[in-house]
Protein backbone atom coordinates (compact mmCIF):
# COMPACT_ATOMS: atom_id res chain seq x y z
CA UNK A 1 0.00 0.00 0.00
CA UNK A 2 1.08 3.58 -0.53
CA UNK A 3 -0.48 7.01 -0.58
CA UNK A 4 1.47 8.36 -3.56
CA UNK A 5 -0.21 8.71 -6.97
CA UNK A 6 2.28 9.30 -9.78
CA UNK A 7 1.85 12.69 -11.44
CA UNK A 8 -0.60 13.88 -8.81
CA UNK A 9 0.12 13.17 -5.14
CA UNK A 10 3.86 12.98 -4.62
CA UNK A 11 6.70 14.12 -2.39
CA UNK A 12 9.47 16.46 -3.50
CA UNK A 13 12.39 17.32 -1.28
CA UNK A 14 10.51 15.67 1.56
CA UNK A 15 7.32 17.73 1.23
CA UNK A 16 3.88 16.74 -0.03
CA UNK A 17 3.05 18.14 -3.45
CA UNK A 18 -0.36 18.18 -5.12
CA UNK A 19 -0.10 18.44 -8.90
CA UNK A 20 3.38 19.84 -8.37
CA UNK A 21 2.27 22.48 -5.85
CA UNK A 22 3.86 22.47 -2.38
CA UNK A 23 1.18 21.75 0.24
CA UNK A 24 3.11 23.62 2.94
CA UNK A 25 3.26 26.72 0.75
CA UNK A 26 -0.49 26.44 0.14
CA UNK A 27 -1.15 26.54 3.88
CA UNK A 28 1.08 29.56 4.29
CA UNK A 29 -0.69 31.38 1.48
CA UNK A 30 -4.34 30.49 2.21
CA UNK A 31 -4.38 29.63 5.90
CA UNK A 32 -5.39 26.54 7.84
CA UNK A 33 -7.41 24.39 7.59
CA UNK A 34 -7.57 24.32 3.80
CA UNK A 35 -9.17 22.08 1.18
CA UNK A 36 -7.18 21.53 -2.01
CA UNK A 37 -8.66 19.92 -5.12
CA UNK A 38 -7.01 18.74 -8.31
CA UNK A 39 -8.78 19.48 -11.58
CA UNK A 40 -6.50 17.04 -13.37
CA UNK A 41 -7.39 14.22 -10.99
CA UNK A 42 -11.14 14.87 -11.29
CA UNK A 43 -10.91 14.74 -15.07
CA UNK A 44 -8.78 11.59 -14.98
CA UNK A 45 -11.23 9.80 -12.68
CA UNK A 46 -14.16 10.69 -14.92
CA UNK A 47 -12.33 9.65 -18.07
CA UNK A 48 -11.33 6.31 -16.54
CA UNK A 49 -14.96 5.46 -15.73
CA UNK A 50 -16.19 6.71 -19.09
CA UNK A 51 -13.69 4.63 -21.06
CA UNK A 52 -14.40 1.54 -18.98
CA UNK A 53 -18.14 1.85 -19.62
CA UNK A 54 -17.84 2.65 -23.32
CA UNK A 55 -15.54 -0.31 -23.83
CA UNK A 56 -18.51 -2.50 -22.91
CA UNK A 57 -21.61 -0.58 -24.06
CA UNK A 58 -21.96 2.22 -26.65
CA UNK A 59 -24.62 4.30 -24.87
CA UNK A 60 -23.46 5.55 -21.49
CA UNK A 61 -24.41 8.54 -19.32
CA UNK A 62 -22.14 9.40 -16.37
CA UNK A 63 -24.01 11.61 -13.86
CA UNK A 64 -21.80 12.97 -11.09
CA UNK A 65 -23.51 12.64 -7.68
CA UNK A 66 -23.66 16.26 -6.53
CA UNK A 67 -24.26 15.20 -2.93
CA UNK A 68 -20.60 14.17 -2.75
CA UNK A 69 -19.46 17.74 -3.46
CA UNK A 70 -21.61 20.52 -4.90
CA UNK A 71 -19.16 23.42 -4.96
CA UNK A 72 -19.78 25.44 -8.13
CA UNK A 73 -16.07 25.35 -8.93
CA UNK A 74 -16.12 21.55 -8.79
CA UNK A 75 -19.37 21.28 -10.76
CA UNK A 76 -17.86 23.47 -13.47
CA UNK A 77 -14.95 21.03 -13.85
CA UNK A 78 -17.40 18.11 -13.98
CA UNK A 79 -19.49 19.79 -16.68
CA UNK A 80 -16.49 20.84 -18.76
CA UNK A 81 -15.21 17.25 -18.55
CA UNK A 82 -18.30 16.11 -20.44
CA UNK A 83 -20.18 14.51 -17.57
CA UNK A 84 -23.80 14.96 -16.51
CA UNK A 85 -25.14 15.31 -12.97
CA UNK A 86 -27.40 13.68 -10.36
CA UNK A 87 -29.03 15.92 -7.76
CA UNK A 88 -30.84 15.13 -4.55
CA UNK A 89 -32.68 18.35 -3.68
CA UNK A 90 -34.05 21.58 -5.07
CA UNK A 91 -30.87 23.29 -3.88
CA UNK A 92 -28.65 20.91 -5.81
CA UNK A 93 -30.90 21.31 -8.86
CA UNK A 94 -30.51 25.08 -8.55
CA UNK A 95 -26.72 24.79 -8.29
CA UNK A 96 -26.53 22.37 -11.23
CA UNK A 97 -28.43 24.78 -13.47
CA UNK A 98 -26.33 27.66 -12.15
CA UNK A 99 -23.16 25.71 -13.01
CA UNK A 100 -24.34 25.45 -16.61
CA UNK A 101 -25.77 21.94 -16.81
CA UNK A 102 -28.59 21.64 -19.31
CA UNK A 103 -31.88 20.11 -18.08
CA UNK A 104 -31.36 16.98 -20.17
CA UNK A 105 -28.13 16.38 -18.25
CA UNK A 106 -29.85 16.20 -14.85
CA UNK A 107 -31.23 13.24 -12.88
CA UNK A 108 -33.17 13.99 -9.66
CA UNK A 109 -33.08 11.50 -6.76
CA UNK A 110 -34.52 11.77 -3.27
CA UNK A 111 -36.86 10.08 -0.83
CA UNK A 112 -38.72 13.19 0.27
CA UNK A 113 -39.06 15.61 -2.63
CA UNK A 114 -41.33 18.57 -1.97
CA UNK A 115 -44.01 19.78 -4.40
CA UNK A 116 -41.87 22.87 -5.03
CA UNK A 117 -38.82 20.77 -5.90
CA UNK A 118 -40.83 18.48 -8.17
CA UNK A 119 -42.44 21.45 -9.92
CA UNK A 120 -39.01 22.94 -10.63
CA UNK A 121 -37.84 19.62 -12.06
CA UNK A 122 -40.93 19.22 -14.25
CA UNK A 123 -40.83 22.78 -15.57
CA UNK A 124 -37.11 22.50 -16.26
CA UNK A 125 -37.68 19.33 -18.27
CA UNK A 126 -34.85 17.35 -16.70
CA UNK A 127 -33.69 13.96 -18.01
CA UNK A 128 -35.47 11.99 -15.28
CA UNK A 129 -37.09 12.26 -11.87
CA UNK A 130 -36.34 9.01 -10.07
CA UNK A 131 -39.68 8.29 -8.40
CA UNK A 132 -39.31 6.85 -4.91
CA UNK A 133 -42.86 5.69 -4.10
CA UNK A 134 -46.42 5.41 -5.34
CA UNK A 135 -47.25 8.42 -3.17
CA UNK A 136 -44.64 10.46 -5.04
CA UNK A 137 -46.08 9.24 -8.32
CA UNK A 138 -49.48 10.61 -7.23
CA UNK A 139 -47.87 13.92 -6.35
CA UNK A 140 -46.12 14.17 -9.72
CA UNK A 141 -49.34 13.32 -11.53
CA UNK A 142 -51.16 16.13 -9.78
CA UNK A 143 -48.38 18.61 -10.47
CA UNK A 144 -48.05 17.59 -14.13
CA UNK A 145 -51.74 18.21 -14.69
CA UNK A 146 -51.56 21.62 -13.07
CA UNK A 147 -48.48 22.54 -15.08
CA UNK A 148 -49.92 20.97 -18.24
CA UNK A 149 -46.60 19.26 -18.83
CA UNK A 150 -45.65 15.56 -18.56
CA UNK A 151 -42.78 14.65 -16.26
CA UNK A 152 -39.88 12.48 -17.39
CA UNK A 153 -39.82 9.71 -14.77
CA UNK A 154 -37.88 6.60 -13.83
CA UNK A 155 -38.88 4.32 -10.95
CA UNK A 156 -36.46 3.43 -8.17
CA UNK A 157 -36.58 -0.26 -7.27
CA UNK A 158 -35.24 -1.78 -4.05
CA UNK A 159 -33.77 -5.17 -5.02
CA UNK A 160 -33.28 -6.61 -1.51
CA UNK A 161 -29.55 -7.13 -2.04
CA UNK A 162 -27.13 -6.79 0.85
CA UNK A 163 -23.50 -5.74 0.52
CA UNK A 164 -20.38 -5.81 2.67
CA UNK A 165 -20.38 -2.03 2.99
CA UNK A 166 -21.17 0.00 6.11
CA UNK A 167 -24.78 -0.47 7.28
CA UNK A 168 -25.49 3.25 6.85
CA UNK A 169 -24.34 3.10 3.21
CA UNK A 170 -26.56 0.20 2.14
CA UNK A 171 -29.62 1.34 0.23
CA UNK A 172 -30.81 -1.82 -1.53
CA UNK A 173 -32.63 -3.53 1.34
CA UNK A 174 -36.36 -3.40 2.04
CA UNK A 175 -35.47 -2.25 5.56
CA UNK A 176 -33.94 0.93 4.10
CA UNK A 177 -35.88 4.11 3.39
CA UNK A 178 -35.16 4.13 -0.33
CA UNK A 179 -37.31 3.24 -3.32
CA UNK A 180 -40.16 0.79 -3.83
CA UNK A 181 -40.39 -2.99 -3.95
CA UNK A 182 -40.44 -4.77 -7.28
CA UNK A 183 -44.17 -5.48 -7.00
CA UNK A 184 -44.91 -1.83 -6.23
CA UNK A 185 -42.73 -0.71 -9.12
CA UNK A 186 -44.52 -2.95 -11.61
CA UNK A 187 -47.86 -1.50 -10.52
CA UNK A 188 -46.53 2.05 -10.88
CA UNK A 189 -45.08 1.30 -14.31
CA UNK A 190 -48.51 0.31 -15.63
CA UNK A 191 -50.11 3.33 -13.95
CA UNK A 192 -47.63 5.65 -15.63
CA UNK A 193 -48.19 4.13 -19.07
CA UNK A 194 -51.94 4.65 -18.74
CA UNK A 195 -51.46 8.38 -18.19
CA UNK A 196 -49.13 9.78 -20.88
CA UNK A 197 -50.41 13.31 -20.30
CA UNK A 198 -48.78 13.27 -16.86
CA UNK A 199 -45.87 10.88 -17.32
CA UNK A 200 -43.16 10.17 -19.83
CA UNK A 201 -41.88 6.83 -18.56
CA UNK A 202 -38.20 6.73 -19.51
CA UNK A 203 -36.38 4.36 -17.19
CA UNK A 204 -35.70 2.30 -14.11
CA UNK A 205 -33.32 3.18 -11.31
CA UNK A 206 -31.46 1.08 -8.77
CA UNK A 207 -28.70 1.89 -6.28
CA UNK A 208 -27.19 -0.70 -3.97
CA UNK A 209 -25.22 1.70 -1.78
CA UNK A 210 -21.77 3.21 -1.44
CA UNK A 211 -18.25 1.77 -1.07
CA UNK A 212 -19.47 -1.67 -2.12
CA UNK A 213 -16.42 -3.96 -2.32
CA UNK A 214 -17.84 -6.82 -4.41
CA UNK A 215 -19.03 -7.07 -8.04
CA UNK A 216 -21.87 -9.57 -7.53
CA UNK A 217 -24.40 -7.14 -5.93
CA UNK A 218 -24.11 -4.86 -8.99
CA UNK A 219 -24.58 -7.82 -11.33
CA UNK A 220 -27.62 -9.09 -9.43
CA UNK A 221 -29.14 -5.61 -9.32
CA UNK A 222 -28.79 -5.14 -13.06
CA UNK A 223 -30.29 -8.56 -13.72
CA UNK A 224 -33.33 -7.67 -11.63
CA UNK A 225 -34.10 -4.35 -13.33
CA UNK A 226 -33.40 -5.86 -16.74
CA UNK A 227 -36.02 -8.55 -16.10
CA UNK A 228 -38.51 -5.83 -15.10
CA UNK A 229 -37.75 -3.79 -18.24
CA UNK A 230 -38.01 -6.85 -20.46
CA UNK A 231 -41.32 -7.96 -18.91
CA UNK A 232 -42.74 -4.47 -19.42
CA UNK A 233 -41.72 -4.51 -23.09
CA UNK A 234 -43.27 -7.90 -23.69
CA UNK A 235 -46.52 -6.94 -21.97
CA UNK A 236 -46.95 -3.44 -23.36
CA UNK A 237 -44.44 -2.89 -26.14
CA UNK A 238 -43.02 0.07 -24.24
CA UNK A 239 -39.27 0.54 -24.61
CA UNK A 240 -37.56 2.24 -21.70
CA UNK A 241 -34.90 4.75 -22.64
CA UNK A 242 -32.48 3.88 -19.89
CA UNK A 243 -31.54 1.80 -16.89
CA UNK A 244 -29.81 3.69 -14.09
CA UNK A 245 -27.43 1.55 -12.01
CA UNK A 246 -26.59 4.27 -9.50
CA UNK A 247 -23.06 4.63 -8.17
CA UNK A 248 -21.28 3.67 -4.99
CA UNK A 249 -18.08 2.50 -6.65
CA UNK A 250 -15.41 2.14 -3.95
CA UNK A 251 -12.27 4.14 -3.27
CA UNK A 252 -9.25 2.77 -1.34
CA UNK A 253 -8.74 4.96 1.74
CA UNK A 254 -6.32 2.82 3.74
CA UNK A 255 -2.71 3.25 2.61
CA UNK A 256 -0.81 1.70 5.52
CA UNK A 257 -0.40 -2.07 5.81
CA UNK A 258 0.47 -1.82 9.50
CA UNK A 259 -2.82 -0.09 10.24
CA UNK A 260 -4.70 -2.50 7.98
CA UNK A 261 -3.53 -5.42 10.08
CA UNK A 262 -4.98 -3.73 13.18
CA UNK A 263 -8.51 -3.54 11.77
CA UNK A 264 -11.19 -6.26 11.70
CA UNK A 265 -11.62 -7.94 8.34
CA UNK A 266 -14.86 -6.08 7.55
CA UNK A 267 -13.31 -2.64 8.02
CA UNK A 268 -10.11 -3.67 6.27
CA UNK A 269 -12.17 -4.82 3.28
CA UNK A 270 -14.25 -1.64 3.32
CA UNK A 271 -11.32 0.80 3.37
CA UNK A 272 -9.14 -1.04 0.85
CA UNK A 273 -11.92 -1.88 -1.62
CA UNK A 274 -11.27 -1.65 -5.34
CA UNK A 275 -13.48 -2.70 -8.26
CA UNK A 276 -12.78 -3.01 -11.97
CA UNK A 277 -15.80 -1.02 -13.13
CA UNK A 278 -15.50 -2.15 -16.75
CA UNK A 279 -15.29 -5.80 -15.78
CA UNK A 280 -18.30 -5.52 -13.47
CA UNK A 281 -20.38 -3.92 -16.22
CA UNK A 282 -19.25 -6.54 -18.73
CA UNK A 283 -20.30 -9.37 -16.44
CA UNK A 284 -23.65 -7.69 -15.78
CA UNK A 285 -24.39 -7.31 -19.49
CA UNK A 286 -23.26 -10.85 -20.26
CA UNK A 287 -25.65 -12.22 -17.65
CA UNK A 288 -28.48 -10.04 -18.95
CA UNK A 289 -27.82 -11.22 -22.51
CA UNK A 290 -28.65 -14.78 -21.48
CA UNK A 291 -32.17 -13.70 -20.55
CA UNK A 292 -34.67 -13.56 -23.39
CA UNK A 293 -34.54 -13.88 -27.19
CA UNK A 294 -33.12 -11.79 -30.05
CA UNK A 295 -35.75 -9.12 -29.44
CA UNK A 296 -34.51 -8.83 -25.88
CA UNK A 297 -30.97 -8.48 -27.19
CA UNK A 298 -32.04 -5.63 -29.45
CA UNK A 299 -33.76 -3.92 -26.51
CA UNK A 300 -30.66 -4.31 -24.36
CA UNK A 301 -28.39 -2.92 -27.08
CA UNK A 302 -30.51 0.21 -27.45
CA UNK A 303 -30.69 1.04 -23.74
CA UNK A 304 -28.71 3.93 -22.39
CA UNK A 305 -26.90 2.92 -19.20
CA UNK A 306 -26.79 5.64 -16.56
CA UNK A 307 -24.38 5.76 -13.64
CA UNK A 308 -24.20 8.11 -10.65
CA UNK A 309 -20.60 8.03 -9.33
CA UNK A 310 -19.66 10.57 -6.68
CA UNK A 311 -17.04 9.22 -4.29
CA UNK A 312 -15.03 7.54 -7.06
CA UNK A 313 -14.79 10.85 -8.93
CA UNK A 314 -14.02 13.33 -6.18
CA UNK A 315 -12.69 11.53 -3.07
CA UNK A 316 -9.02 11.18 -3.93
CA UNK A 317 -9.06 14.49 -5.84
CA UNK A 318 -9.42 16.39 -2.54
CA UNK A 319 -6.97 16.88 0.33
CA UNK A 320 -7.62 18.61 3.64
CA UNK A 321 -4.57 20.40 5.02
CA UNK A 322 -4.62 20.97 8.77
CA UNK A 323 -2.28 22.22 11.48
CA UNK A 324 -1.25 20.85 14.88
CA UNK A 325 -2.48 23.43 17.40
CA UNK A 326 -1.76 21.58 20.64
CA UNK A 327 0.33 18.64 21.84
CA UNK A 328 -0.15 16.88 25.12
CA UNK A 329 1.23 13.75 26.73
CA UNK A 330 -0.42 11.37 29.17
CA UNK A 331 2.27 9.82 31.38
CA UNK A 332 -0.35 7.50 32.82
CA UNK A 333 -1.12 5.95 29.42
CA UNK A 334 2.05 6.78 27.53
CA UNK A 335 0.06 8.51 24.79
CA UNK A 336 1.02 11.63 22.88
CA UNK A 337 -1.94 13.58 21.59
CA UNK A 338 -1.98 15.79 18.51
CA UNK A 339 -4.86 18.30 18.54
CA UNK A 340 -5.63 19.65 15.07
CA UNK A 341 -7.64 22.61 13.78
CA UNK A 342 -9.87 20.23 11.75
CA UNK A 343 -12.29 17.71 13.22
CA UNK A 344 -15.64 16.21 12.41
CA UNK A 345 -17.13 19.62 11.60
CA UNK A 346 -15.25 19.03 8.33
CA UNK A 347 -15.07 15.21 8.39
CA UNK A 348 -18.54 14.20 9.57
CA UNK A 349 -18.25 10.63 8.25
CA UNK A 350 -15.42 10.09 10.71
CA UNK A 351 -17.99 10.45 13.49
CA UNK A 352 -21.10 9.09 11.73
CA UNK A 353 -19.59 6.03 10.08
CA UNK A 354 -16.21 5.76 11.83
CA UNK A 355 -14.64 6.55 8.47
CA UNK A 356 -10.89 6.25 7.95
CA UNK A 357 -8.88 9.09 6.41
CA UNK A 358 -5.15 8.63 5.96
CA UNK A 359 -2.79 11.19 7.52
CA UNK A 360 0.60 12.31 6.20
CA UNK A 361 2.99 14.89 7.65
CA UNK A 362 2.98 17.38 4.77
CA UNK A 363 6.41 18.85 5.65
CA UNK A 364 8.07 15.46 6.30
CA UNK A 365 6.33 13.23 3.79
CA UNK A 366 9.39 11.03 3.19
CA UNK A 367 10.24 10.51 6.86
CA UNK A 368 9.29 7.18 8.46
CA UNK A 369 5.71 7.35 9.66
CA UNK A 370 6.24 4.92 12.52
CA UNK A 371 5.51 6.87 15.73
CA UNK A 372 2.10 6.27 17.27
CA UNK A 373 -0.05 9.31 18.14
CA UNK A 374 -3.58 9.88 19.34
CA UNK A 375 -5.07 12.39 16.92
CA UNK A 376 -8.12 14.55 17.65
CA UNK A 377 -9.97 17.59 16.37
CA UNK A 378 -10.71 20.93 18.03
CA UNK A 379 -14.38 20.49 18.95
CA UNK A 380 -15.77 20.45 22.48
CA UNK A 381 -16.97 16.90 21.94
CA UNK A 382 -15.31 13.71 23.14
CA UNK A 383 -16.23 12.02 19.86
CA UNK A 384 -14.16 14.47 17.81
CA UNK A 385 -11.26 12.05 17.41
CA UNK A 386 -9.51 10.19 14.61
CA UNK A 387 -10.04 6.82 16.32
CA UNK A 388 -12.92 4.73 17.66
CA UNK A 389 -13.81 5.82 21.20
CA UNK A 390 -16.18 2.86 21.48
CA UNK A 391 -13.24 0.49 21.30
CA UNK A 392 -14.85 -1.73 18.66
CA UNK A 393 -11.84 -1.61 16.37
CA UNK A 394 -13.62 0.09 13.49
CA UNK A 395 -10.82 2.68 13.40
CA UNK A 396 -7.21 2.20 14.48
CA UNK A 397 -6.44 3.49 17.99
CA UNK A 398 -3.36 5.35 16.77
CA UNK A 399 -2.06 7.08 13.66
CA UNK A 400 1.57 6.61 12.64
CA UNK A 401 3.44 9.80 11.82
CA UNK A 402 7.07 11.00 12.04
CA UNK A 403 8.71 11.21 15.42
CA UNK A 404 9.03 14.61 17.11
CA UNK A 405 6.12 16.49 15.58
CA UNK A 406 5.60 19.98 17.01
CA UNK A 407 2.92 22.61 17.30
CA UNK A 408 2.37 24.42 14.01
CA UNK A 409 3.36 21.39 11.91
CA UNK A 410 1.11 20.68 8.89
CA UNK A 411 -0.73 17.40 8.35
CA UNK A 412 -2.56 16.27 5.22
CA UNK A 413 -5.84 14.35 5.39
CA UNK A 414 -5.91 12.37 2.15
CA UNK A 415 -8.88 11.30 0.00
CA UNK A 416 -11.04 13.97 1.65
CA UNK A 417 -12.90 15.25 -1.41
CA UNK A 418 -16.20 13.39 -0.97
CA UNK A 419 -18.88 13.98 1.69
CA UNK A 420 -16.69 16.38 3.67
CA UNK A 421 -17.43 19.95 2.57
CA UNK A 422 -20.91 18.80 1.53
CA UNK A 423 -21.61 17.83 5.16
CA UNK A 424 -19.51 20.49 6.90
CA UNK A 425 -21.01 22.56 9.70
CA UNK A 426 -20.34 25.61 11.85
CA UNK A 427 -20.36 23.56 15.04
CA UNK A 428 -18.58 25.38 17.89
CA UNK A 429 -18.76 28.58 15.85
CA UNK A 430 -16.03 27.53 13.44
CA UNK A 431 -16.14 29.27 10.03
CA UNK A 432 -15.68 27.00 7.03
CA UNK A 433 -12.23 26.93 5.42
CA UNK A 434 -11.11 28.17 2.03
CA UNK A 435 -11.05 25.83 -0.95
CA UNK A 436 -8.38 25.98 -3.64
CA UNK A 437 -8.46 24.26 -7.02
CA UNK A 438 -5.19 23.42 -8.77
CA UNK A 439 -6.14 23.79 -12.43
CA UNK A 440 -4.87 21.61 -15.26
CA UNK A 441 -2.41 24.34 -16.17
CA UNK A 442 -1.05 24.41 -12.62
CA UNK A 443 -2.68 27.69 -11.63
CA UNK A 444 -4.25 28.16 -8.22
CA UNK A 445 -7.91 29.12 -8.23
CA UNK A 446 -9.75 30.09 -5.05
CA UNK A 447 -13.21 28.51 -5.50
CA UNK A 448 -14.48 29.19 -1.99
CA UNK A 449 -13.20 31.94 0.25
CA UNK A 450 -12.45 31.38 3.91
CA UNK A 451 -15.43 32.39 6.01
CA UNK A 452 -15.15 35.06 8.67
CA UNK A 453 -16.88 35.28 12.03
CA UNK A 454 -19.28 37.73 10.39
CA UNK A 455 -20.38 34.96 8.01
CA UNK A 456 -21.66 33.01 11.01
CA UNK A 457 -24.41 35.62 11.33
CA UNK A 458 -25.47 35.95 7.69
CA UNK A 459 -28.87 34.23 8.06
CA UNK A 460 -29.74 35.33 11.56
CA UNK A 461 -32.45 37.93 12.08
Amino acid sequence: MGWRITGYRESYQGRLHIDGVDAVDLLRRYGSPLFVFSEKRIRANLERLRRAALSVHPRVKICFAAKANSLLGILRVIRESGADIEVNSGGELFKALRAGFRPEQIVFNGVSKTPEELSDAIVSGIYAINVDSSYELDLIEDLSRRLNRPANIALRIVPEIGTRSHAGLQTALLTSKFGMSQAQAVECLHRALKNPRAFNLVGLHIHIGSQTPDPEPYIQAFELVWRVALALYRETGHRLRHINLGGGFPVPYLHNSRLAEMLPEKERTLFTARLDFGQVLRQALERAATIGDHLAGDLLDRLELVFEPGRSIIADAGTLLATICNIKTRPETGDTWLLLDAGYELLLSMSNYKWYYHLVAAHRADDPHTTAYKVAGPLCDGGDVYFDIEGRGRLPDYRFLPEGLAGGDPLAVLDAGAYTLAQASHYNGRPLPAVVLVTESGELQLIRRRESYQDLLYAEV
